[in-house]
């Protein structure tokens, strides 16, 4: 098999990848794709750094024996905690979400603006996105809001439902009125919950999804190093830890995604 015609891998804690996913496909409908779910063990964001790196560690050699040519790691909680881990033992490319998330964030905020970070519990508490902010020397503000139960209420199908907003309105409303032009949603699972989230926070605030850039970049990297598949239409591949019937059900109903059959891969 050619280098250019081998897969790319895709991994996140549960479900919330597929946004990302779904950016790959449409931005590279050549490329070869295999997604893994670690739906046994989601969320991610309540577990602890060791444990986040201990998952992502093991996922990422069971995409390495599939030869992948590239591996995004389309969980920001992962990318927030285990990039560096990953990238030590991966002999190709590796993506984050984080500076992809970042710099949609800045094109969407003025200088001296202010950018609210949502995300898992341990994405907050690690700071890479305000880090990440930093380092680009951008005027920003940076805000930061935990939202643990959005992940649950995502993997459980309830993103249109009266709780959801009841949610979003708990942990958003607060900002509201503190003229923030940007949210970064800072989970791969948030896009999905994009709708509520835009309507408690008001017409004047940009809501930056991490999932169209992170493709963007994935894209830019393959063609830099000569890897595109030129191919007219690429695979897809779809592997979860647990409950394959489950994910593939909401893949279509929440993305419209037709999985067809779902692999299972115990760790």
């Amino acid at each position: 098999m050619k280098r250019s015609e081998r897969p790319i891998g895709v991994f996140d804690s549960g479900l919330g990848g597929l946004t990302v996913f779904k950016e790959l496909r449409a931005q590279l409908p050549g490329e070869n794709l295999i997604y893994f779910g670690d739906t046994a063990r989601v969320p991610y964001g309540t577990k602890s750094a060791e444990a986040v790196i201990a998952f992502s560690r093991e996922i990422t050699a069971f995409l390495l024996k599939k030869k992948i040519k590239l591996l995004v790691v389309a969980c920001n909680t992962a990318s927030s905690l285990a990039l560096d881990a990953v990238r030590k033992v991966s002999p190709v490319p590796v993506l984050g979400v984080i500076l992809p998330g970042v710099e949609a964030a800045l094109a969407a905020a003025p200088a001296g603006g202010k950018v609210l970070v949502t995300g898992t519990t341990a994405t907050v508490n690690s700071r890479a996105y305000s880090k990440a902010l930093a380092a680009t020397g951008a005027r920003v503000r940076v805000l930061e809001k935990a939202c643990p139960l959005f992940v649950p209420l995502v993997e459980e199908g309830w993103c249109s439902k009266p709780v959801a907003s009841a949610v979003a309105r708990e942990y958003l409303l607060p900002f509201r009125g503190k003229k923030i032009d940007a949210v970064i949603l800072g989970c791969t699972h948030y896009p999905l919950l994009k709708k509520i989230i835009s309507k408690v926070m008001g017409p004047r605030t940009r809501i930056v999804d991490s999932a169209h850039a992170a493709a963007a970049r994935a894209r830019l990297e393959l063609a830099e190093r000569g890897e595109l598949n030129s191919g007219r239409k690429g695979k897809s591949q779809f592997i979860v830890s647990d409950a394959p019937e489950k994910f593939s059900i909401l893949a279509f109903k929440l993305l419209g995604i037709r999985t067809g059959k779902v692999a299972v891969k115990r760790f």
